[in-house]
């Protein structure tokens, strides 16, 4: 573990992790890691993250029940940022969708598009 934390490259004290699922494919999101973040994270195998909005580490899924799972974590090659490949519990989007890259810009208009179905509603959970 303090072999892979000793080549990151954390910047004010963060960084970067996107979250791809492993079945999928698809990527779920990207987060912010601090030291403690990964420790916790590696520990555990549950993908937690520090919180920028509130100030604090959280595990991922820890209102919804929706976790991560981790099953591969990489580096890049300059220590910039991390690429953690998860099994996902229901969804990572808090609006109900399986990613949160769920909407597409549609280059003609300028608008977004919808490209996936909800797989739970966010007011029956948050």
């Amino acid at each position: 573990m303090d072999d892979l934390i000793e080549k990151i490259n954390f910047k004010d004290g963060l960084v970067p992790a996107v979250i791809v699922d492993s079945v999928s494919g698809d990527v779920l999101t990207l987060c912010y890691l601090n030291e403690a973040a990964l420790r916790k994270s590696l520990e555990t195998g549950i993908v937690h993250l520090f919180r920028r909005s509130k100030g604090k580490l959280m595990k991922k899924g820890e209102t919804s029940g929706h976790t991560q799972k981790i099953e591969d974590v990489r580096i890049d090659c300059a220590g910039n940022s991390l690429l953690i490949r998860v099994r996902q519990k229901v969804a990572a989007c808090h609006k109900g969708y399986f990613s949160c890259y769920y909407r597409r810009y549609d280059t003609d208009d300028g608008g977004l598009i919808i490209e996936a179905d909800k797989v739970f509603d966010p007011d029956a959970v948050y």
